[in-house]
């Protein structure tokens, strides 16, 4: 690999330890840049960018050892900045394409799973059974529940939590695929 050598118009530059930092930390400043980017070309461009941002802000930058901080910060925020400018190619087209719809259920399965699931409810015991109902089959909160039933809002979340396990563990309800 290549060390990025920097080239500000015709003329040397007026910053030698720019120039002597660039030299030394060029290697290690591309690695950062690669990571950044999937292309080697890009990160390249990258650097150069981030060089250039540092070689401006030079005589700001009050202390030169943490140079590296410094520029990889602004590989960050130029890569950033790419990122979020990046185009959208959108292509015109006659028709829309249409959208892959999944095989349509077959109303004989689905009518066995709703069966099979009613059943493992109704094995459930009598208080986990009416708040699994009250919850999932009448759809009211845990608030209401609880108030139904005449218990607390914890009784309910634990009650039906170990329903919940109960019913995943019954052998005749299969997972949906």
């Amino acid at each position: 690999m290549t060390t990025p050598v920097c080239t500000f118009a015709s003329n040397p530059t007026p910053y030698p330890s720019f120039s002597a930092y660039v030299r030394t930390r060029g290697t290690v400043l591309m690695r950062t840049a690669r990571s950044l980017t999937a292309n080697p070309c890009d990160a390249e461009d990258l650097l150069q960018t981030a060089l250039a941002k540092t070689y401006v802000a030079w005589d700001r930058i009050e202390d030169h050892r943490a140079l590296d901080g410094y520029v990889r910060r602004a590989l960050v925020n130029t890569r950033t900045s790419q990122w979020r400018k990046r185009k959208v190619d959108e292509f015109v087209c006659d028709e829309l394409p249409e959208a892959d719809e999944p095989p349509a259920a077959d109303p004989a399965e689905a009518q066995a799973l709703r069966d099979a699931m009613w059943r493992a409810v109704t094995r459930l015991p009598d208080r986990q059974r009416a708040m699994v109902v009250l919850r999932y089959y009448e759809d009211l909160s845990e608030a209401q529940t609880a108030e139904l039933l005449g218990v607390s809002v914890g009784t309910v979340k634990s009650a039906v939590s170990r329903a919940l396990v109960k019913l995943r563990e019954d052998p005749e309800l299969t997972p949906v695929r």
